[in-house]
């Protein structure tokens, strides 16, 4: 079985990402946090056994300029349930028969977890989901075109998570979770211990995080 990764990204614009960010942060400084957080994550797949796609919204030059040699599909428009379905319909008919995708807000996010959910597909769970902290999760995958578990789902609330294991239920799907992890949604979330470890493996956000404290410190003494 061949296995791929979708991330869904966008180009990182000042006032099109990272805009819960604002106003603690510029939208400059939340175009560039984003900017870093999408390279540290694709400089870090780079180390997995698997395929990797973007699937971009914005800007396409941003994407052939930094990161040319990793293959990039344009998002469907539609929903963000419309979106994954779509993806995940065109790995599959690309030959790639287990599916995940993830997003970017996550540069920290342990790469084992990404292989333990191609484990979980291959083990024969048809749905697989890394939940985070709000509710929502930090990765889906599915087997075969299992694309109920996008379908009819309060998308950007607490209940993303607990509606898709239902529509699994529903569905008659065997669904897999992962260990929980954290999004980097909020401000608060800056500040969160891991981003600034030295052996997260993301030198980019880590470097920008730096900045962004000693900043708040010149002008409150204090960061964040």
């Amino acid at each position: 079985m061949q296995r791929a990764l979708a991330v869904f990204a966008k180009s990182p614009s000042p006032g099109f990402v990272k805009t819960r960010l604002s106003p603690d942060l510029l939208p400059d400084e939340c175009a560039e946090l984003y900017r870093c957080m999408l390279l540290d994550t694709l400089g870090r797949l780079r180390q997995l056994p698997i395929t990797t796609y973007v699937f971009f919204d914005g800007d396409e030059a941003f994407f052939e300029e930094t990161v040319p040699d990793v293959p990039r599909i344009r998002q469907h428009p539609g929903g963000l349930g419309e979106r994954l379905e779509q993806a995940f319909t065109v790995l599959l008919e690309r030959g790639f028969t287990e599916r995940a995708a993830i997003g970017t807000d996550a540069p920290d996010l342990p790469l084992h977890f990404i292989a333990d959910a191609f484990a979980a597909l291959r083990g024969g769970a048809d749905a697989v989901f890394g939940p985070v902290e709000d509710g929502g999760y930090y990765l889906v995958g599915v087997r075969d075109c299992n694309y109920q578990v996008f379908r009819d789902i309060p998308w950007s609330t607490s209940a993303v998570l607990a509606t898709s294991l239902e529509r699994g239920r529903e569905a008659g799907l065997t669904t897999a979770l992962l260990q929980p992890w954290y999004d980097v949604d909020t401000y608060e979330d800056l500040w969160r211990p891991g981003l600034a470890d030295p052996e997260n493996g993301a030198p980019l956000t880590r470097a920008f995080l730096a900045r962004l404290g000693a900043k708040r410190r010149d002008f409150s003494g204090v960061p964040g």
